[in-house]
């Protein structure tokens, strides 16, 4: 007998969800703490009043305003459910192939017979 479904691979398992849900604050935490750490680094520039302060407290706070949007962005972000992966697509099911429409040599054909030997 032949069995209907192809075998699961462990590789091809899914993440569980609590992993996925652990996995996914981890990187929301990081990217905020990074974020309160361009706000404490603009802040301690300005009262250093280093070289190139304007260019400096820019680039920190531009990474405290664009950090929240990417942080949430990432958080939400799920993996593809396996209909939608692009692996998928490309081994999806395959139609059985049909046996060819040519009949069976017979003997009154006279097949070629290529001889290696000379």
């Amino acid at each position: 007998m032949r069995r209907s479904r192809r075998p699961v691979v462990i590789t091809d398992a899914e993440e569980s969800p609590a992993d996925e849900l652990r996995r996914r604050q981890t990187r929301y935490i990081v990217m905020m703490t990074v974020r309160a750490g361009c706000l404490v680094l603009a802040a301690v520039l300005a009262m250093a009043r280093v070289p190139l302060l304007g260019l400096w407290v820019s680039i920190c706070l531009v990474g405290a305003v664009l950090l929240p949007w990417l942080a949430v962005m990432l958080a939400n972000d799920r993996a593809p459910k396996p209909e939608h992966r692009l692996r998928n697509r490309f081994h999806a099911a395959r139609e059985p192939e049909k046996p060819t429409s040519r009949p069976a040599i017979t003997q009154r054909e006279n097949p070629t017979i290529i001889d290696v030997e000379p």
